[in-house]
């Protein structure tokens, strides 16, 4: 659904589960009003902006486990490695006057040593996350987002399926493999461990995951 211009209260929506409406010809200064009129007590769950549109999106419950048992497995993969790492949750990152962003869910990584005590992210001096995971299809909005953040990987699960996007001078590329696990076959296993945690649970598939990597460590 798309909408243009803005003639209503957009914080007055409820919008049922499933649901994403796009709104074009929306200034910054209207977005930034919107953020600050929702708040944290949000009718909406998710509110992205990319170049005057803006993205409401209000995921359906089966959205919200997927990207929630990646990100534990992230962890256990970056843990067994013995890697610094942050989880940034669905944090706003915004490049003013430009976009303004919240994935599903977000790491540093590689930057992590350098955001750690940070409570509120600046992208005119902080880093951009290394990796941004995304559950269901992600809309070409969300992604030029992205890439105005200047995330550099981005994985996108959808119907049993991981699907990462890695950044080039011309925009996202998908690809086979992950920059962060290079000697990981992450198209493939993710999908099964996201699989196995539907079928037996996730706590006892990442209690086997981990035991799996301390054995091969």
């Amino acid at each position: 659904m798309v909408a243009s211009p803005v003639t209503f209260s957009i914080s007055t929506l409820n919008l049922s589960p499933g649901s994403h409406v796009l709104i074009e010809q929306v200034s910054w200064d209207d977005y930034e009003a919107l953020l600050e009129e929702l708040g944290g007590d949000r009718r909406i769950p998710r509110v992205n902006y990319c170049h005057e549109t803006l993205e409401l999106m209000s995921p359906l419950p089966a959205h919200e486990r997927p990207h929630r048992i990646i990100s534990d497995i992230v962890k256990a993969f970056l843990d067994a490695q013995n890697r610094n790492w942050e989880d940034f949750g669905s944090t706003t990152f915004k490049k003013p006057k430009k976009a303004g962003l919240e994935p599903d869910t977000c790491f540093y990584i590689d930057n992590a040593p350098q955001v750690r005590s940070l409570f509120r992210m600046d992208m005119a001096i902080d880093p951009p996350p290394d990796l941004a995971i995304e559950s269901d299809v992600t809309s070409k909005t969300t992604m030029e987002a992205y890439q105005v953040i200047g995330v550099p990987e981005v994985w996108i699960y959808d119907n049993n399926c991981l699907k990462i996007h890695l950044l080039q001078e011309e925009g996202y590329v998908e690809t086979a493999n992950s920059l962060i696990f290079p000697d990981i076959n992450i198209v493939q296993i993710i999908p099964k461990l996201v699989q196995q945690a539907f079928e037996k649970g996730t706590s006892q598939m990442l209690r086997e995951l981990h035991l799996s990597l301390t054995q091969n460590s």
